[in-house]
């Protein structure tokens, strides 16, 4: 009779955190340039298509790199940054904290990295910590009151406990729990990595210095 091995932790899909907003945005834009770039090499004339060419291949890997690109996967051992021009791994054990002011940021090993994918709104925020003060007001009335509507407010607020976040302060707050609550795990220790993303830089290089050529001798 054989004893059973102890496996290994199950491992989990990572959360993704990126701005649906600047996804969509980056399609669009995508778009826009191909239709345009494709005009201008299809019907264009002399260096126009070559021009056209150039456009594109600097144009598309920045418009990618700032919009479609940008995303935050965090599992049980670390979380992994996905920047325009960057990706930071950050074991759970080398994050010091993730908050959010004016950008959503992590702090790591003294050094700070922003989370491109996490964009704050201080409009959302205010807003959502007015309907926080809204709801603080309804719950501190008496329920017990003549009044049926208030009452029927005042239920509503009791059923809704969960504080009312702008969704940046949301996700930095989710972020912050998985790195206090991960922190201790064996998966989860080591040093910070950060890796230049040559696939974005190298093209939209090459496609400025060669728009740069065309123009200067047109």
């Amino acid at each position: 009779m054989s004893s059973q091995q102890p496996t290994d932790e199950p491992m989990y899909a990572d959360r993704v955190y990126r701005s649906s907003m600047g996804f969509v945005s980056g399609v669009l834009l995508l778009a826009l340039t191909v239709w345009l770039c494709g005009d201008a090499v299809l019907r264009g004339s002399g260096s126009t298509p070559w021009i056209g060419l150039a456009v594109a291949l600097c144009a598309v890997p920045l418009i990618v790199a700032f919009t479609v690109r940008p995303a935050v996967f965090a599992n049980e051992d670390r979380m992994r940054v996905r920047n325009p021009f960057r990706i930071i791994e950050l074991p759970w054990a080398a994050v010091d904290a993730v908050r959010a002011g004016y950008s959503a940021e992590v702090l790591a090993e003294g050094s700070k990295y922003q989370l491109w994918s996490v964009p704050v709104s201080l409009r959302e925020r205010k807003k959502a910590n007015r309907q926080q003060t809204r709801r603080n007001a309804i719950d501190r009335r008496d329920p017990d009151s003549g009044d049926p509507t208030a009452r029927g407010r005042a239920s509503a607020s009791a059923a809704a406990t969960e504080p009312m976040r702008a969704n940046a302060d949301r996700i930095v707050d989710e972020l912050q729990g998985l790195a206090e609550l991960n922190a201790a795990r064996p998966g989860a220790q080591g040093g910070v990595r950060v890796r230049w993303s040559y696939e974005i830089i190298a093209p939209a290089l090459i496609g400025a210095l060669l728009l740069i050529v065309l123009i200067a001798t047109r």
